[in-house]
């Protein structure tokens, strides 16, 4: 089985990711469009379902003008209730889907994942990760566009 789907602790990777939305705050919605647009092109480049969880619903920070997509799905979780709760119930119901990609910093949902036979990444790790897949991602537009720019200087 392969990857079914990447979830990422929002806030957790926010705190990491320092270029996304410089000097406004972590908590910011111009911060989380940032990571979640940031997301979306990563998913372009992977194809891998993403789902963001975001802790708290109430005022703005339950705001979204994102609406969720089979691909690239946005929750923020209800009062009472962390985004560690959250990832770590849907990591261990999808697990029966393939491979589940746990991104946070926090130790403890990382424990949890892994116990349960899910898999987890450092917030830096995937940061990394996402940059290499978007420069890939652009070398391989830059090449298509070059062929095709050939292939229609040569029919001219």
């Amino acid at each position: 089985m392969g990857l079914a789907r990447i979830l990422v602790d929002g806030y957790s990777l926010l705190h990491a990711w320092d270029e996304l939305a410089p000097g406004k705050a972590r908590y910011s919605a111009v911060a989380r469009e940032e990571l979640i647009t940031r997301l979306t092109h990563y998913h372009d480049a992977c194809g891998t379902r993403i789902t963001v969880v975001f802790d708290g619903a109430s005022g703005e920070q339950g705001a979204s003008p994102f609406g969720s997509t089979p691909e690239m799905e946005i929750i923020y979780s209800r009062p009472g209730q962390t985004a560690d709760q959250l990832i770590e119930r849907v990591a261990h119901r999808l697990s029966s889907y393939g491979e589940v990609l746990v991104v946070t910093d926090d130790h403890a949902e990382r424990d949890t994942v892994a116990s349960g036979g899910g898999m987890y990444s450092s917030c830096r790790g995937f940061i990394q990760m996402v940059g290499n897949a978007l420069a890939e991602l652009e070398r391989e537009v830059k090449n298509l566009n070059r062929r095709e720019k050939t292939k229609f200087q040569r029919s001219s």
